[in-house]
Protein backbone atom coordinates (compact mmCIF):
# COMPACT_ATOMS: atom_id res chain seq x y z
CA UNK A 1 0.00 0.00 0.00
CA UNK A 2 2.72 2.47 0.84
CA UNK A 3 4.87 2.15 -2.24
CA UNK A 4 1.45 2.79 -4.02
CA UNK A 5 0.91 6.12 -2.32
CA UNK A 6 4.69 7.27 -2.78
CA UNK A 7 4.29 7.05 -6.54
CA UNK A 8 0.63 9.20 -6.06
CA UNK A 9 0.60 12.39 -8.89
CA UNK A 10 -0.81 15.70 -6.56
CA UNK A 11 -4.51 16.80 -8.04
CA UNK A 12 -3.94 20.55 -8.93
CA UNK A 13 -7.65 21.72 -9.94
CA UNK A 14 -10.11 22.95 -7.22
CA UNK A 15 -12.95 25.05 -7.71
CA UNK A 16 -13.18 28.65 -6.81
CA UNK A 17 -15.82 29.29 -3.78
CA UNK A 18 -17.32 32.33 -2.77
CA UNK A 19 -18.92 33.75 0.04
CA UNK A 20 -22.85 33.60 0.26
CA UNK A 21 -25.25 34.40 2.87
CA UNK A 22 -25.47 31.29 5.02
CA UNK A 23 -29.44 31.88 5.52
CA UNK A 24 -32.00 31.78 2.40
CA UNK A 25 -35.74 31.00 2.56
CA UNK A 26 -35.59 27.80 3.20
CA UNK A 27 -33.28 28.21 6.05
CA UNK A 28 -34.78 30.69 7.55
CA UNK A 29 -37.66 28.23 7.79
CA UNK A 30 -36.21 25.93 9.50
CA UNK A 31 -34.23 27.92 11.66
CA UNK A 32 -37.93 28.69 12.99
CA UNK A 33 -38.05 25.28 14.24
CA UNK A 34 -34.43 25.06 15.41
CA UNK A 35 -32.66 27.94 16.16
CA UNK A 36 -29.49 25.88 17.74
CA UNK A 37 -28.84 24.55 14.16
CA UNK A 38 -28.68 27.77 12.82
CA UNK A 39 -26.71 29.38 16.02
CA UNK A 40 -23.90 26.06 15.33
CA UNK A 41 -24.26 27.33 11.58
CA UNK A 42 -23.06 30.34 11.84
CA UNK A 43 -20.79 29.52 14.36
CA UNK A 44 -18.92 27.40 11.67
CA UNK A 45 -19.39 29.84 9.04
CA UNK A 46 -17.69 33.19 11.79
CA UNK A 47 -15.14 30.21 12.74
CA UNK A 48 -14.26 29.31 8.62
CA UNK A 49 -13.60 32.61 7.88
CA UNK A 50 -11.38 33.57 11.07
CA UNK A 51 -9.32 30.81 10.53
CA UNK A 52 -8.49 31.53 7.03
CA UNK A 53 -7.28 34.81 7.71
CA UNK A 54 -10.71 36.76 5.77
CA UNK A 55 -11.63 38.38 9.26
CA UNK A 56 -8.15 40.19 10.18
CA UNK A 57 -6.90 39.97 13.59
CA UNK A 58 -8.10 43.02 15.61
CA UNK A 59 -11.41 43.32 13.95
CA UNK A 60 -14.13 44.65 15.07
CA UNK A 61 -17.18 42.22 14.79
CA UNK A 62 -20.62 44.52 14.75
CA UNK A 63 -23.40 42.65 14.71
CA UNK A 64 -24.93 44.73 12.15
CA UNK A 65 -22.11 43.71 9.79
CA UNK A 66 -21.82 40.46 10.49
CA UNK A 67 -25.70 40.17 9.87
CA UNK A 68 -25.42 41.51 6.42
CA UNK A 69 -22.40 39.29 5.95
CA UNK A 70 -24.01 35.96 7.09
CA UNK A 71 -27.85 36.85 6.64
CA UNK A 72 -28.60 35.95 10.05
CA UNK A 73 -30.32 37.79 13.44
CA UNK A 74 -28.85 38.74 16.24
CA UNK A 75 -30.03 35.87 18.90
CA UNK A 76 -27.76 33.14 16.73
CA UNK A 77 -25.02 35.69 15.84
CA UNK A 78 -24.37 36.65 19.86
CA UNK A 79 -24.90 32.67 20.71
CA UNK A 80 -21.94 32.02 17.56
CA UNK A 81 -19.71 34.55 18.85
CA UNK A 82 -19.66 33.46 22.48
CA UNK A 83 -18.67 29.81 21.80
CA UNK A 84 -15.90 31.72 19.76
CA UNK A 85 -14.79 33.67 22.67
CA UNK A 86 -14.57 29.90 24.58
CA UNK A 87 -12.27 28.96 21.84
CA UNK A 88 -10.23 31.80 22.01
CA UNK A 89 -10.75 33.07 18.25
CA UNK A 90 -12.39 36.08 19.66
CA UNK A 91 -12.26 38.19 22.33
CA UNK A 92 -14.68 40.23 24.05
CA UNK A 93 -13.92 43.41 25.77
CA UNK A 94 -16.01 45.98 28.01
CA UNK A 95 -17.29 48.55 26.25
CA UNK A 96 -15.77 47.46 22.55
CA UNK A 97 -18.00 44.27 22.30
CA UNK A 98 -16.20 41.35 19.84
CA UNK A 99 -13.09 41.64 17.97
CA UNK A 100 -11.23 38.90 16.21
CA UNK A 101 -8.19 37.74 18.56
CA UNK A 102 -4.92 39.35 18.26
CA UNK A 103 -2.03 37.80 17.14
CA UNK A 104 1.83 38.09 18.02
CA UNK A 105 5.70 36.83 17.32
CA UNK A 106 5.42 35.49 21.17
CA UNK A 107 1.57 34.02 21.00
CA UNK A 108 2.67 31.88 18.35
CA UNK A 109 5.82 30.27 20.13
CA UNK A 110 4.09 29.78 23.11
CA UNK A 111 1.33 27.62 20.80
CA UNK A 112 4.26 26.09 19.16
CA UNK A 113 5.79 25.30 21.91
CA UNK A 114 1.89 23.61 23.99
CA UNK A 115 1.39 21.88 20.52
CA UNK A 116 4.46 20.29 20.15
CA UNK A 117 4.30 18.87 24.05
CA UNK A 118 0.52 17.69 24.06
CA UNK A 119 0.81 16.13 20.31
CA UNK A 120 3.73 14.83 20.83
CA UNK A 121 2.45 12.66 24.21
CA UNK A 122 -0.73 12.35 22.51
CA UNK A 123 1.08 10.44 19.29
CA UNK A 124 3.05 8.33 22.04
CA UNK A 125 -0.11 7.51 23.72
CA UNK A 126 -2.00 6.82 20.21
CA UNK A 127 1.52 4.02 19.14
CA UNK A 128 1.02 2.30 22.33
CA UNK A 129 -2.46 1.72 21.81
CA UNK A 130 -1.96 1.16 17.58
CA UNK A 131 -4.33 -1.65 16.06
CA UNK A 132 -4.53 -2.60 12.13
CA UNK A 133 -7.79 -0.10 12.42
CA UNK A 134 -5.85 2.62 13.60
CA UNK A 135 -3.21 1.93 11.35
CA UNK A 136 -5.41 1.94 7.91
CA UNK A 137 -7.17 5.04 9.10
CA UNK A 138 -3.73 6.85 8.75
CA UNK A 139 -2.76 5.20 5.82
CA UNK A 140 -6.20 6.04 4.01
CA UNK A 141 -6.09 10.00 5.51
CA UNK A 142 -2.32 10.19 4.46
CA UNK A 143 -3.44 8.95 1.09
CA UNK A 144 -5.92 11.57 0.59
CA UNK A 145 -3.91 14.21 1.72
CA UNK A 146 -0.87 13.46 -0.84
CA UNK A 147 -3.11 13.33 -3.78
CA UNK A 148 -4.58 17.27 -2.68
CA UNK A 149 -1.78 20.41 -3.40
CA UNK A 150 -1.79 22.73 -0.42
CA UNK A 151 -1.84 25.38 -2.69
CA UNK A 152 -3.59 25.86 -6.04
CA UNK A 153 -0.66 27.94 -7.41
CA UNK A 154 2.82 26.72 -7.53
CA UNK A 155 4.32 29.92 -8.32
CA UNK A 156 2.94 31.64 -4.96
CA UNK A 157 0.87 30.51 -2.21
CA UNK A 158 -2.96 30.33 -3.38
CA UNK A 159 -4.97 28.17 -0.45
CA UNK A 160 -6.46 24.87 -1.62
CA UNK A 161 -9.85 25.19 0.35
CA UNK A 162 -9.71 21.37 -0.06
CA UNK A 163 -6.22 20.57 2.21
CA UNK A 164 -6.40 21.82 5.27
CA UNK A 165 -9.70 19.31 6.24
CA UNK A 166 -7.29 16.94 4.84
CA UNK A 167 -4.20 17.65 7.02
CA UNK A 168 -6.44 18.16 10.16
CA UNK A 169 -7.86 14.46 9.08
CA UNK A 170 -4.21 13.54 8.85
CA UNK A 171 -2.98 14.80 11.88
CA UNK A 172 -6.19 13.93 13.74
CA UNK A 173 -5.60 10.11 12.43
CA UNK A 174 -2.25 10.02 14.05
CA UNK A 175 -3.46 10.24 17.10
CA UNK A 176 -6.73 8.71 16.93
CA UNK A 177 -6.45 5.74 19.46
CA UNK A 178 -4.79 7.99 22.43
CA UNK A 179 -7.51 7.11 24.49
CA UNK A 180 -8.83 10.55 26.05
CA UNK A 181 -11.30 12.98 24.18
CA UNK A 182 -10.24 15.49 25.85
CA UNK A 183 -6.48 15.14 24.74
CA UNK A 184 -7.78 14.75 21.09
CA UNK A 185 -9.87 17.91 21.30
CA UNK A 186 -7.41 19.82 22.81
CA UNK A 187 -5.14 19.02 20.17
CA UNK A 188 -7.22 19.84 17.32
CA UNK A 189 -8.18 23.44 18.68
CA UNK A 190 -4.32 24.17 19.30
CA UNK A 191 -3.60 23.19 15.43
CA UNK A 192 -6.48 25.16 14.79
CA UNK A 193 -5.02 28.12 16.33
CA UNK A 194 -1.83 27.57 14.24
CA UNK A 195 -3.51 27.25 10.87
CA UNK A 196 -5.10 30.60 11.50
CA UNK A 197 -1.14 31.81 11.78
CA UNK A 198 -0.58 29.76 8.50
CA UNK A 199 -3.06 31.85 6.41
CA UNK A 200 -2.29 34.85 7.66
CA UNK A 201 1.43 34.86 7.04
CA UNK A 202 1.66 32.34 4.16
CA UNK A 203 1.39 34.57 1.11
CA UNK A 204 4.51 36.32 2.80
CA UNK A 205 6.50 33.15 3.37
CA UNK A 206 4.87 29.81 1.54
CA UNK A 207 7.61 27.65 1.40
CA UNK A 208 8.29 25.54 -1.90
CA UNK A 209 8.89 22.36 0.28
CA UNK A 210 7.36 18.78 -0.10
CA UNK A 211 4.69 18.15 2.40
CA UNK A 212 4.40 14.79 1.72
CA UNK A 213 7.79 12.78 2.12
CA UNK A 214 7.62 14.39 6.14
CA UNK A 215 3.84 12.97 6.12
CA UNK A 216 4.94 9.97 5.33
CA UNK A 217 7.54 9.85 7.11
CA UNK A 218 5.81 10.76 10.71
CA UNK A 219 3.20 8.27 9.42
CA UNK A 220 5.95 5.23 9.00
CA UNK A 221 7.59 5.69 12.25
CA UNK A 222 4.05 5.77 13.59
CA UNK A 223 3.35 2.34 12.07
CA UNK A 224 6.95 1.03 12.81
CA UNK A 225 6.20 1.52 16.65
CA UNK A 226 9.03 3.79 16.88
CA UNK A 227 8.17 6.55 19.36
CA UNK A 228 11.13 7.99 19.85
CA UNK A 229 11.33 8.93 16.32
CA UNK A 230 8.01 9.43 15.29
CA UNK A 231 7.30 12.58 18.18
CA UNK A 232 11.18 13.70 17.16
CA UNK A 233 9.53 13.99 13.15
CA UNK A 234 6.35 15.40 14.44
CA UNK A 235 7.53 18.33 16.53
CA UNK A 236 9.78 18.97 13.58
CA UNK A 237 7.14 19.04 11.15
CA UNK A 238 5.08 21.61 14.04
CA UNK A 239 8.10 23.94 14.55
CA UNK A 240 9.27 24.14 11.00
CA UNK A 241 6.02 26.11 9.75
CA UNK A 242 6.35 28.29 12.75
CA UNK A 243 9.85 28.91 12.87
CA UNK A 244 9.29 30.01 8.73
CA UNK A 245 7.25 32.58 9.83
CA UNK A 246 9.00 33.79 12.61
CA UNK A 247 12.07 34.10 10.80
CA UNK A 248 10.09 36.60 8.28
CA UNK A 249 9.72 39.27 9.99
CA UNK A 250 7.56 40.82 7.68
CA UNK A 251 5.18 38.35 7.92
CA UNK A 252 3.95 39.18 11.38
CA UNK A 253 4.90 42.73 11.38
CA UNK A 254 1.92 43.09 8.53
CA UNK A 255 -0.80 42.12 10.56
CA UNK A 256 -2.26 43.97 13.58
CA UNK A 257 -1.00 43.34 16.78
CA UNK A 258 -2.23 44.26 19.92
CA UNK A 259 -0.41 47.00 20.70
CA UNK A 260 -1.63 48.52 17.17
CA UNK A 261 -5.31 47.66 18.31
CA UNK A 262 -4.42 50.11 21.61
CA UNK A 263 -2.97 52.77 19.77
CA UNK A 264 -6.06 52.72 17.15
CA UNK A 265 -8.72 52.98 19.96
CA UNK A 266 -6.58 55.66 21.65
CA UNK A 267 -6.67 57.27 18.41
CA UNK A 268 -10.61 57.29 17.86
CA UNK A 269 -11.09 58.13 21.47
CA UNK A 270 -9.17 61.42 20.52
CA UNK A 271 -10.93 61.94 17.60
CA UNK A 272 -14.13 61.98 19.31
Amino acid sequence: MLSVLRGAPPHIHMPKSKRVPIVNTTTAAAAKRSPTTLASTVYDCLRTDILAGELKPGHKLRIEFLGKRYGTGHIPLREALNRLSSDGLVERRDQRGFLVAAVSAADLRELTKTRCLVEGAALAESIAARSAAWEEGMVLAFHRLSRTPRSTSRAQYKANPAWEPLHRDFHRSLIAACGSRWLLNFCMQLADQSYRYHQLAFKQVFPLRNDTDGHRAIMQAAIDGDTQKAVRLLQAHVRFTADTILKNGDALDALPSEAGHRTAARKATRRK
